[in-house]
């Protein structure tokens, strides 16, 4: 009898030590328990967070969660979500560092900047290139200006033309195609120079080939960025929880940005500058990082990037270059997708801000007599409605509104009155939230440009500084978005050149809801208007 009650009071036992380890523990003992859950399972299982954002709702149950509970929630056992400014200076101005569902992000199965762990070792690699993005550096940059006047004048601002003067300009075109392909143009250029670039504003076909591959693959991150090792367990046993055509998809993506940068490499050891005294074709961030990259080497094994950028340094190169030319086109082109969505709808604004637009000296009023140049960046950014417009569009149209994850520090932290929160939670902000202070952003749910209009908004002093602060667009901390200047700087003129030339109709806005996840653009992918040409008969 005795023999028989030993595997039964073990098996008690075991029973026992799981109940408190997965149950009594996490929902009454742990630090974690006394913050309050967004749903009653969150104590004891993750099925809730993954269920929904498996589904997509992801931003806009952790917003009303943060409505019900407060500043500070739980996802998870072992996750956490913050959305005010005490708990995004404590992760992102705090230091905490980033943590396996960046991988994802890994290119050519190596790591960019922005999927680096941990922060000194992007903090090397940031060195390399942060200066080219500093807005002293985007601002006077010849490269770029005249980068931007060819892509504008060349491409960009003849297909707006023709559309406006076709006999099937009621039909409209498809403008999250064309920003986009706008925003790619832009940003290969400064990252391979203008010869060596895209040139997707031309090249119709291929371009919506490119764009069909590199969307298409969004909707299959889930598993291998939520779940990596069930991912990569059932994909041992023969079982692909992503369809197969995604590798494909995303190696064909790859291919095509190894050959810029092969031909940009080629160009540059060719000795352009030698050969090539057009500064349109000069590959900016190339041979930055490329000289980065040569400093690093000079350390040897004393280098923090010895075991990564510098044995890989070829692959290193251009991981970085599809991690900029991702980000950098299609976030750009969300949001300019949305701004002319608004604005198409007010023909008073629409008039009010080219009246401004024109006040540039150059303006970028298309005319036979006038030369095609580009306005000065100080000029620009010190047009208020221009700036206004922009930041009402990134703060209730954010191109990326999702989780921002961070890992908590060992041995514990403090977030807001929670303190002893142990090392290794999960725990982040997304400005899909952040954005939706009503104290802030009163009725947030509106877009309203008056409220960056200092001289109309009536705020103080003090609200000014509040809406400024909670303005998360760009994330925050020393791994904030490194391209903000640059995005900036290229919507400015983006606009500029259309809006002091045309006005825009909207013709088919189906499905202009934004998505629910990490990067999101219209549900339907497409934004349909109409331009209309307006004749200066003064110039």
């Amino acid at each position: 009898m005795s023999l028989l009650s030993i595997p039964i009071l073990a098996s008690i036992a075991i029973l026992i030590a799981a109940i408190y380890k997965f149950i009594v523990y996490p929902t009454l003992i742990s630090p974690l328990s006394k913050i309050p859950n967004a749903h009653w399972s969150t104590p004891i299982s993750p099925i809730w967070i993954l269920w929904t954002r498996y589904q997509c709702q992801e931003n806009r149950k952790l917003h009303a969660a943060h409505l019900k509970h407060g500043p500070v929630v739980r996802l998870a056992p072992n996750e956490l979500s913050v959305n005010d400014i005490g708990g995004l200076r404590t992760v992102y101005a705090g230091g905490f560092e980033k943590g396996q569902w960046y991988s994802i992000f890994d290119n050519y199965g190596v790591p960019c900047m922005f999927s680096t762990w941990h922060s000194r070792t992007h903090s090397a690699r940031k060195r390399m290139i942060s200066n080219i993005y500093s807005k002293s550096i985007i601002h006077s940059s010849p490269a770029l200006a005249e980068q931007a006047r060819v892509i504008l004048y060349e491409r960009l601002l003849p297909i707006v033309t023709s559309t406006a003067d076709s006999a099937r300009s009621s039909d409209g075109v498809d403008v999250h195609d064309l920003w986009n392909a706008t925003t790619m143009d832009f940003i290969t250029a400064y990252l391979f120079g203008l010869k060596n670039g895209s040139n997707f504003l031309q090249n119709e076909s291929y371009r919506r080939h490119w764009f069909q591959l590199y969307h298409s693959r969004k909707t299959y991150t889930f598993f291998p960025q939520e779940l990596p090792r069930s991912s990569q367990f059932f994909k041992r046993l023969g079982i692909n929880l992503t369809p197969t055509w995604v590798d494909d998809a995303n190696q064909e993506l790859e291919a095509w940005t190894k050959d810029r940068c092969d031909h940009t490499s080629g160009f540059i050891n060719g000795g352009f500058a030698a050969k090539d005294s057009d500064p349109a074709n000069e590959p900016v961030v190339f041979t930055t990082l490329l000289s980065g990259i040569e400093k690093e080497q000079k350390k040897g094994s004393e280098s923090v990037l010895n075991d990564t950028t510098l044995r890989f340094p070829e692959l290193s190169i251009a991981s970085e270059m599809i991690d900029h030319l991702a980000a950098g086109h299609e976030t750009s082109g969300i949001t300019m997708t949305y701004l002319s969505w608004q604005v198409s709808q007010d023909l008073a604004l629409q008039d009010d801000l080219r009246a401004e637009l024109l006040t540039l000296s150059p303006n970028m009023l298309l005319s036979a007599s006038s030369k095609q140049s580009i306005p000065s960046s100080k000029d620009l950014d010190n047009l208020p409605l221009l700036h206004a417009v922009l930041m009402e569009t990134l703060r209730l149209r954010a191109a990326i509104p999702g989780g921002q994850p961070r890992m908590t520090p060992y041995p514990s932290c403090t977030l807001g009155k929670f303190t002893e929160i142990p090392g290794g939670v999960r725990v982040g902000a997304q400005a899909h939230s952040v954005h939706r202070n009503a104290q802030v952003y009163p009725d947030p749910e509106k877009w309203d440009h008056k409220r960056w209009l200092d001289t109309e908004n009536g705020y103080s002093e003090e609200q000014r500084r509040e809406r400024d602060r909670h303005f998360w667009a760009f994330s925050s901390g020393g791994r904030m978005c490194i391209g903000s200047n640059f995005a900036m700087h290229e919507l400015k003129l983006i606009v500029a050149a259309v809006y002091s030339n045309f006005r825009t109709y909207i013709v088919k806005d189906e499905g202009i809801e934004q998505t629910d996840g990490y990067t999101c653009g219209p549900a339907s992918n497409k934004l349909f208007l109409r331009f209309e040409r307006i004749i200066d008969h003064s110039s």
